[in-house]
């Protein structure tokens, strides 16, 4: 039989070009697999991957909201069929409550079992993706308004197209990463760059907001902090710091990677939310470095648990010089290579259209006033 099928690959190769010896001969083998592996579903590998993961085929099954007996059906067909392949089981058995037994061949299909699956769902949302079929944005907390406003203008014909939008939260520092990786097909957000041209933007198309600067919120006292402060008295002043992010990004690059022993931090915090809390209530007395959004809607009351507290005017006079580009971001060249009806162009089209309808709004309230 193998030689038979060996006998028809040239056929089935040279339909889709020249005649490659060396493909043949992967393609024969691949042909000549043996039935114990074409018995193997990819649902048997995903079971694989649960008892691996929860121990016990009892702890799979709830995991997969199956019955006990199905997973371990499977378990002992896996078992069968791979110590036959293998000469070796994937796992041993052992007493009641106790978890099962990865062999070293069963560690290793585990890893493969894992490796294939994941390959089938990157491929499959690879295709969805270029097609049209799907759509994953990532958006950060401060972001997400924006994106909320924009998908509205689409909603309707990404329901009737059956388009699936996935929306997914991103922290700034990996807002860059997510997309030059492929987790995501577009970003909202904030990045720091640098006075004239940024190399980090080469490789994006930049939909942009705004650029800003950086301000204080503060709990200090007039007289301790009576107005706008100079980037070379930040050192003297005593800060609430984040542990990551923009802030840290700036700090660092004006102060260098041990920024910590050169300025008075006088808290650590990983929101920002909590540092306006610990402002709010007295806990520590200092300063908190904001985007200058966020010192703006401090300002003016907009934020919660900010009502005792004050924004300072920072000024830039650190080098190198650095801003704040708040916008959307995509992959340079993605949306050029797709047709003007793709989700990611029209969703592209909708935030441009949101961001337009903002400045004329803003230009009509300042014309007012």
């Amino acid at each position: 039989m193998r030689s038979a099928i060996t006998r028809k690959v040239p056929n089935l190769v040279s339909t889709a070009g020249p005649f490659k010896p060396q493909a043949t001969k992967s393609l024969s083998r691949l042909m000549g697999s043996p039935p114990p592996l074409l018995d193997t579903t990819l649902d048997q590998l995903r079971t694989l991957l649960a008892v691996h993961e929860t121990g016990t085929a009892l702890g799979a099954a709830r995991m997969l909201g199956r019955e006990q007996s199905s997973v371990q059906k499977q378990l002992d067909t896996l078992n069968r069929n791979f110590g036959e392949l293998c000469g070796e089981p994937l796992v041993h058995k052992r007493g009641r409550g106790m978890t099962v037994l990865f062999t070293d061949t069963g560690e290793a299909l585990v890893h493969t079992a894992r490796n294939t699956l994941g390959t089938w769902l990157d491929e499959i949302h690879e295709r969805r993706r270029r097609l049209g079929g799907t759509l994953t944005v990532g958006t950060t907390r401060y972001t997400l308004g924006y994106l909320s406003e924009a998908s509205e203008r689409v909603r309707t014909e990404f329901a009737n197209r059956g388009i699936d939008l996935k929306v997914v939260h991103v922290r700034t520092h990996e807002l860059l990463d997510k997309l030059s990786s492929g987790q995501v097909d577009l970003v909202c957000g904030s990045v720091v760059t640098t006075t004239g041209a940024d190399s980090a933007l080469s490789g994006l198309d930049v939909l942009e907001w705004r650029r800003s600067d950086l301000s204080l919120v503060t709990n200090l006292p007039h007289d301790q902090l009576p107005g706008p402060v100079a980037g070379t008295e930040l050192a003297a002043l005593p800060l609430v710091m984040p542990v990551g992010g923009l802030i840290t990004e700036f700090v660092r690059r004006w102060f260098g990677n041990d920024y910590r022993n050169r300025l008075d931090i006088v808290a650590e915090i990983d929101s920002a939310q909590y540092g306006f809390e610990l402002l709010h209530y007295g806990l520590v007395r200092g300063c908190m470095l904001v985007v200058e959004g966020i010192g703006e809607a401090v300002a003016e009351g907009r934020m919660p648990s900010t009502s005792s507290l004050r924004t300072v005017k920072l000024i830039s006079d650190l080098q190198p010089g650095l801003r704040i580009l708040a916008g959307a971001f995509a992959r340079r060249g993605e949306r050029a290579s797709y047709a003007g009806d793709h989700p990611l162009n029209l969703l592209w089209q909708a935030l441009t259209e949101r961001h337009e309808a903002y400045q004329r709004q803003n230009s009509r309230t300042t014309a007012r006033s």
